[in-house]
């Protein structure tokens, strides 16, 4: 197969919407009492797996083979004076870069990365910024070295870098300065830390400068050439058992593998202007900021927010034309509280979330309020979109919508034997006797894992569900304890193994809480230390709050804490947090 074969296929397609007259207005379908817009890129549900058939060519590079043929056809005058990147920010300021500049500056990048850094192909690099134009240039800088990349939420602490850097043996770390103490901090417990470069105008000792370096650099840079299976990112995932994991993904899985979200969930065309709140230590942001919509020579729309503001979300909707909307269910949620009249999206088209259940009354409200849908997806760190909700589609809020064409997805019961409707199971993958290549390739250095992930003929996602009549899926919870909170995944042994560190604390169970805003919570059960059996509890909890926000990222700490004298636990002695789960959201 040609090696460019797969990507020319997808911006073919893209390009050729180029040509289609421009949408005035809003199309409606109107589908037994709901409305959706209508899709661009496929006609209905049942179209999806006749269109969707991708191929891993043997070699496969995203920035040469998808960025830099976008930036040909800007040169060509076949796509529209659309950005590809387009930043704003509190100030006011406002950055635009076409899909040429954003190669520029990319190939300065990386060869920082190649030059002053050192970096050798295969090398791997934590990346910690916020929303700022330097952490898009660092990804594509990353895909053009060969380097692979690590991102982390710019919320770690010096306790989480540290673990990341041992866990990873990252040779190189790239943060502003902020951040950049807490690095210092620890780096000498980690000799194979190579380079530190900052992004700052401001100088630090023993730091290459990342804003100096790309004005001295040429920008003239040739891009490796690495196999559509070579390793290109590596992003942590928390857990129940330990400390968060390393998922890996290969050059093709997301590069290649995103077309279903890009094209399909997302419904994307080089006119759009997509906007995805998410955090930049996420596989969320791989999904929508980056593969997804510059798979379809769409605009990459970027607000840099120090901290979510609902009425910010809803005046930058209003002002900039963006088209498509992708945010957690927790946004959705502080949205609707607001007064929404005061507002009018006069480009906004396509609403979407991900990360975490959506309440139907949320989705009621937003409907009602802007005469809009939300199309909810499912999937998670190690694969592409699993489940969703697609244009065209009957919405059944609450729901997971019907199985992406990525997938063979099944409900599946302990013998691996699929499930009829109505009864509950595990989510699963069908892997044999052709694994998808947009899976993730293995959990880093824990083969034991990466193992107990597959069973049978299916990989196993570990969350639970059950499918109704018509074939859409619903969510029944996880199999782990893993909580989504917000839309960030929040392992329980990461809060308990901070809590013990207090002196006040015996032993506690860490479990989700309902919350009205957020979805759930954080609720940690806490058996006290005799010596503090009798100080002020509410006073004791704020202590136990900061203490949790000091040793840990702050969006881990428990936001309920409850005082018990003894935990429920099975004859072995291990902790029963399931039946703490099931008392918090009143379960029998």
């Amino acid at each position: 197969m040609n090696t460019l074969a797969a990507p020319l296929h997808v911006l073919k397609l893209s390009v050729r919407s180029l040509r289609s007259p421009p949408m005035s207005g809003r199309k409606i379908h109107r589908l037994t009492g709901f409305q959706s817009c209508a899709p661009q890129n496929f006609q209905d549900y049942e179209s999806l797996r006749r269109l969707y058939r991708p191929e891993a060519p043997e070699y496969f590079n995203f920035a040469k083979d998808v960025l830099d043929r976008w930036a040909e056809r800007e040169k060509d005058g076949e796509r529209l004076s659309n950005p590809a990147l387009w930043w704003v920010n509190d100030a006011g300021e406002e950055i635009k870069w076409s899909f040429e500049e954003l190669g520029s500056r990319s190939r300065r990048a990386a060869n920082i990365l190649a030059g002053a850094c050192d970096l050798q192909p295969g090398d791997r690099l934590l990346l910690i910024l916020p929303r700022v134009p330097e952490w898009w240039l660092v990804n594509v800088a990353c895909l053009r070295t060969g380097t692979v990349l690590i991102p982390g939420t710019y919320q770690l602490t010096a306790k989480d870098i540290l673990h990341r850097l041992r866990s990873s043996s990252a040779r190189c770390i790239v943060t502003d300065g902020s951040l950049a103490p807490l690095v210092d901090a620890v780096a000498a417990e980690c000799p194979f830390l190579k380079a530190k470069l900052l992004v700052s105008e401001q100088r630090r000792e023993g730091w290459l400068n990342f804003t100096e370096l790309s004005k001295a650099v040429s920008s003239d840079h040739t891009c490796v050439k690495t196999k559509s299976n070579d390793p290109m990112t590596i992003f942590f995932t928390s857990g129940t058992t330990g400390s968060p994991k390393m998922t890996q993904h290969s050059h093709c899985s997301f590069g290649l593998g995103l077309v279903v979200n890009g094209r399909f969930w997302l419904d994307l065309s080089p006119g759009s202007v997509l906007w995805n709140t998410s955090d930049t230590g996420w596989a969320k942001s791989a999904w929508s900021s980056v593969f997804a919509p510059w798979i379809q020579g769409a605009c990459v729309f970027v607000h840099h927010m120090p901290r979510f503001k609902a009425t910010t979300v809803l005046e930058t909707l209003s002002r900039f034309q963006i088209s498509t909307f992708c945010s957690a269910p927790t946004a959705y949620r502080m949205l609707v509280q607001q007064d929404l009249a005061r507002y009018q999206f006069k480009s906004l088209q396509h609403c979407v979330s991900a990360g975490e259940p959506m309440n139907p009354e949320v989705m009621q409200q937003w409907k009602h309020k802007t005469g809009l849908e939300i199309y909810e997806g499912y999937g998670q760190t190690e694969t592409v979109l699993i489940c969703g909700t697609f244009k065209g589609m009957r919405i059944k809020p609450g729901s997971m919508g019907k199985p992406s064409p990525a997938y063979d997805v099944q409900i599946i019961d302990e013998h691996c034997s699929p499930l009829p409707a109505g009864q509950e199971g595990d989510i699963a993958i069908r892997v044999k006797p052709n694994r998808p290549f947009n899976l993730f390739s293995e959990y880093t250095d824990d083969p034991e894992r990466t193992a107990r992930s597959f069973r049978g003929d299916f990989f196993i996602t570990g969350d639970r569900g059950v499918t109704d009549q018509d074939g859409y899926f619903w969510f029944v919870g996880r199999s782990d304890d893993v909580i989504l909170s917000a839309g960030y995944r929040i392992g329980p042994f990461e809060v308990e193994s901070a809590l013990i560190e207090h002196p006040a604390v015996a032993e506690s169970a860490v479990v989700s809480s309902p919350d009205a805003v957020r979805g759930e919570v954080v609720k940690a059960f806490v058996v006290l230390t005799p010596a503090y059996q009798h100080q002020d509890p509410p006073s004791l909890a704020v202590e136990l709050q900061n203490h949790v926000k000091q040793v840990t990222a702050p969006y881990k700490y428990p936001r309920k804490i409850e005082f018990v004298e003894s935990l429920p636990k099975t004859i072995s002695g291990k902790i029963r947090r399931v039946e703490l789960r099931n008392k918090e959201w009143g379960r029998t």
